[in-house]
């Protein structure tokens, strides 16, 4: 039950990121969001929050991978993808995930 319930929040996370990113790329490229954006502190901030939230994140990533090209793919997709690449990281995380080990068994080695 755990699994499906995890399953469909970051199938459902991922869904809604290729939905707004797509939607957003096709009004224009993020190259010509321009000063006013770009200036603000709360831009600034915003970004600072969410790259602190992916690096956050790719630590448990860097945690759980053994391989150093794995660790080192992983963290350019979640610093280039974002949330996109942490749902994909979580929902083949819970593919593998043997549930009788229970939350350990995802969240460990």
């Amino acid at each position: 039950m755990v699994r499906i319930l995890l399953g469909l929040i970051f199938g459902a996370i991922l869904g809604a990121m290729i939905a707004v990113t797509t939607y957003a790329a096709l009004d224009r490229s993020i190259l010509q969001v321009g000063p006013p954006l770009t200036t603000d502190p709360w831009f600034h901030a915003t970004l600072a929050d969410c790259y602190f939230g992916f690096l956050t994140f790719y630590l448990w990533v860097a945690y759980k991978e053994r391989g150093h090209w794995a660790r080192l793919g992983w963290f350019l997709l979640i610093m280039t993808l974002g949330n996109i690449a942490m749902s994909i990281y979580m929902l083949l995380q819970l593919r593998k995930w043997d549930r009788r080990l229970g939350a350990a068994g995802l969240l460990l080695r």
